[in-house]
């Protein structure tokens, strides 16, 4: 056990004692302890990277006022920001969905599909940890919301 540079007392969840080059295998029990943490230590650090980019957008913010005097120039601007923002809202909203897989590794759901509950492959969680759903039933859903659009 130790502290964060904030701290706060961090205890170690079992599995955290990962070797650096460990990958989950199909070898080995689906969603086990090792697997899990690796998951979690996973979806942490991208939250972290995400919150240091907001972070510095916001610093960049409030140290850069929109003055220039030429209204393209303004314009220009204005344009970046906006696309700034939009970027950082979709970033909160995909951490408001890495939180809720961290809800979903605690509860033991992490790594079933929603609709099936059959297990999500590895390669599909390790390209999007925040998967909630087979492949092939993400796509069965998206084709069925697409007809329901088309109705």
């Amino acid at each position: 056990m130790g502290a964060n540079d904030d701290g706060v007392l961090i205890v170690p969840a079992d599995g955290d004692d990962l070797p650096p080059n460990y990958r989950p295998s199909a070898d080995e029990e689906f969603m086990n302890s090792r697997q899990l943490a690796y998951f979690r230590r996973k979806l942490l650090v991208w939250k972290d990277e995400i919150l240091k980019e907001s972070e510095g957008t916001l610093e960049a913010l409030k140290a850069e006022p929109m003055r220039e005097p030429d209204l393209t120039d303004r314009a220009a601007s204005e344009t970046d920001w906006g696309i700034e923002l939009r970027t950082r809202d979709r970033q909160r909203k995909l951490i408001s969905k890495i939180d809720a897989a961290m809800r979903r590794i605690e509860t033991g759901e992490y790594g079933w599909c929603d609709m099936t509950g059959e297990p999500i492959s590895l390669a599909r969680l390790e390209a999007r940890p925040i998967a909630t759903m087979t492949i092939d039933a993400q796509e069965r859903h998206e084709r069925d919301e697409k007809v329901s659009r088309d109705e």
